[in-house]
Formats: C-alpha cells, sequence, structure tokens
C-alpha cells in the first residue's frame, strides 16, 4: 500500500566549522570556514543511505520541512523531500547545505575575516563548482559517511553532482543530475555577465564592499533577478500566467508599471534584493560560468567522463531554454561512450528551466522510481 506524502515537519539548521586549509582552483586559501546544513531522515546502521542535495544558484540548505518559529518558511524542494515522496525520508538520509560564499549561514562575503574582524566583502575568493565538492566531501568525512548513495541537484546543482562523479568517483554510487548541462553556452554566460554588471555598476556596491557603508545595492541585484528569472520561465508559461493583460485594463502612455508581467517581475526583483547578497550572486554565477569538465581534454567531454563510475539519472524538461534537452543528451552521449549505466527521461513541462522545483507527476514518477531501485540496493 503506497503511502500517503507528508512532511518532514519542523526542521532545524545545524553548523559545521572546519579548521582545516582549504586551497581554492584560485589559489585562495581559506583558513578555516562553516558550512550551514540540514538533514532529514535517519543514516542507517552501515551509513549507506545517504543523499546529498547540491542547491542551484539562489538555494540554500533548508530544502524540506519548516521551522517552528517561521512555519511559512518551507523548504525549497519540499515537494521532493519526506516520507512517501520521491526522496523518501523514511528510506534515505537526506543532507541539504548552503554552499561556501553563499548568504545562508555558511562562510561567505558577508561573513566576518577573522584576519580583519571585517566582512570579507571583496576579497572573498571566486569559487568553483571543483571548490563546492571538496568542501562538501569534507562535510561527508565529519559526518562520517564514506559513500552517497546519491547526490542529487538541478541546474547549477546539476553540475556538483556530475562533478562529484569525477573528482570523487569511489564516492559515489548514483547521481541525478536535472535540467542541467556538461557547461554553459556562450548566450547563458552572455546573460550572466549583463546580470553581474547590473550589480557592479550600481552605485551602492562600493566595488563589493558595501557592507562598510550600511547600504546594499538593491538596484543592482533587482535588475538582476528580473532578467534571470526571464530566463527561468518558458514563453508558454508566461503567456498562460500574464499574456498581455493590463494592471489597470487600459494603457497608460508612461514608463510606470502597465502590464502584469512587468509588475511580477518588479516584485520577484525586490523580493530577492531584500534577502540575498549581492557578493554571492556574483559567485554563484561565476561558479556556472567556469564549470567545464571537457575544458582539461581539448572539449573532449567523452574523456572527461572516463573516470566516472556513478550510475545515472538525467532528466532535461522540454521548454526549458536556457539548459536546454540537447544539453542533457549530451551528458547522456558521453556517459554512454564511457560503457555507464544511464537512465533519461525528458519531461514534456510548460514550466522552463523552474520545472525541476515544481509538482509535476510524470517529472515525480521518474524519480520515485529510480530512487526506489536506489533503496532497495540496501533494503533489500
Amino acid at each position: 500500500m503506497q503511502k500517503t506524502p507528508q512532511s518532514v515537519g519542523i526542521v532545524s539548521a545545524q553548523r559545521a566549522q572546519f579548521d582545516t586549509p582549504l586551497t581554492c582552483q584560485s589559489g585562495f586559501v581559506l583558513s578555516r570556514y562553516e558550512l550551514v546544513y540540514e538533514t532529514y531522515g535517519m543514516l542507517n546502521a552501515d551509513k549507506s543511505n545517504a543523499i546529498l542535495i547540491c542547491h542551484a544558484l539562489s538555494g540554500h540548505h533548508h530544502v524540506a520541512g519548516y521551522y517552528a518559529d517561521a512555519p511559512k518558511n518551507i523548504g525549497w524542494w519540499d515537494n521532493m523531500i519526506g516520507p512517501g515522496k520521491p526522496l523518501d525520508t523514511d528510506k534515505f538520509f537526506i543532507i541539504g547545505l548552503n554552499n561556501l560564499g553563499g548568504c545562508h549561514g555558511s562562510t561567505g562575503p558577508s561573513s566576518i575575516n577573522p584576519a580583519t574582524n571585517k566582512p570579507y566583502g571583496a576579497s572573498f575568493p571566486v569559487i568553483t563548482v571543483e571548490d563546492w565538492v571538496e568542501s562538501q566531501a569534507r562535510l561527508a568525512d565529519k559526518l562520517g559517511i564514506k559513500q552517497f548513495a546519491a547526490i542529487c541537484g538541478g541546474s547549477l546543482g546539476g553540475m556538483q553532482a556530475m562533478q562529484w562523479s569525477l573528482s570523487y568517483p569511489e564516492r559515489v554510487r548514483h547521481v541525478l543530475t536535472i535540467a542541467s548541462a556538461p557547461r554553459l553556452t556562450a548566450e547563458n554566460i552572455a546573460f550572466n555577465d549583463v546580470a553581474r554588471n547590473a550589480i557592479l555598476t550600481d552605485p551602492d556596491f562600493y566595488g563589493g564592499d558595501f557592507y562598510e557603508h550600511g547600504v546594499v545595492p538593491r538596484r543592482g541585484l533587482r535588475l538582476a533577478r528580473m532578467l534571470g528569472h526571464i530566463t527561468y520561465l518558458s514563453d508558454d508559461a508566461m503567456a498562460d500566467k500574464f499574456g498581455r493583460s493590463l494592471r489597470s485594463g487600459k494603457l497608460s502612455y508612461n514608463y510606470d508599471i502597465e502590464f502584469e508581467i512587468e509588475s511580477y517581475l518588479r516584485y520577484q526583483g525586490d523580493k530577492f534584493a531584500a534577502y540575498f547578497d549581492a557578493n554571492t550572486y556574483l559567485l554563484m554565477t561565476k561558479a556556472l560560468d567556469y564549470f567545464d569538465p571537457a575544458r582539461e581534454y581539448n572539449d573532449n567531454l567523452d574523456r572527461a567522463f572516463a573516470g566516472a563510475k556513478a550510475d545515472f539519472l538525467v532528466i532535461s524538461f522540454s521548454t526549458d531554454w536556457r539548459f536546454s534537452p540537447e544539453r542533457s543528451r549530451a551528458i547522456v552521449s558521453a556517459l554512454l561512450h564511457n560503457r555507464r549505466n544511464v537512465s533519461y527521461a525528458e519531461i514534456a513541462s510548460d514550466h522552463g528551466h523552474d520545472s525541476f522545483l515544481m509538482q509535476h507527476d510524470h517529472y515525480h514518477r521518474v524519480m520515485q522510481a529510480y530512487l526506489d531501485n536506489i533503496a532497495s540496493e540496501f533494503t533489500s
């Protein structure tokens, strides 16, 4: 009998401190740092049921459940994680964390630099996907997890999951990469650059050291989010939700908000600028730009995946034009070339890139079936 999906309920964040220096890909050495994370479910006796969730650009450690003092603050992937859900917490021990450089508790640009007793600001290093995987592996060490049952992520999170299979092939049995790509296209890099320039040219940015001036580059953040949000949606989704509807029902012949889509984008921009850190946004988009495992192999993705040992589930969405199905199929092709076990699903969805966050029956059934097979490895 199938269980009725439920919430994991009240959750709380945990903090791990690391005193062993981390040498970043840039050469910068972080002498010490902290990672904030949450866990859901129970780790089994041989610690074989752990799944790491890697977050996307604006994500964080609060992946499922809610806080006792903030019941409306529900985890960003709550529809996927919990008893009876695809990532079933009755079967798996699930970890969500806020990456280095983040602005939700882990060490990042707004954190205090112990060498100066001031926020890192502009001195915080550019972080890469490889750096994140290294820090995540250290968290796994601290939790006593030698090998993950799976590592899972969408978009930028999918890139981290892929990198795990390359950096630590013996430490992950399954990789679930969703709405992702083996590297960004020139168009995607261009979008990121425009978004970064909106922040960099904001007078309140102060070269990244705006904390000391008691201001926030809200205008830049707002514009960056508005631009980004357009790329996360599909034309069909925007047409269905907003069309050309006017707020007042008639044209105003000025430059104020007239169309409902304008109102929506400005709302999203204002909301984002109220809680997200500008330096973190710059770091996250740069990590996206830099990810390219084939670079060291003369752009040969087949060779880049030669060392991978995990089995893969790759999922794309039909209307995702920012991380198109073609990009996912390139991952599948490289894996098949290396005789890896890989399952691929291309889901018909109207929600564009944001589809990986949505409640979608076909998508969730694919995830459920694959994850049930993973669970059978340690429950049979």
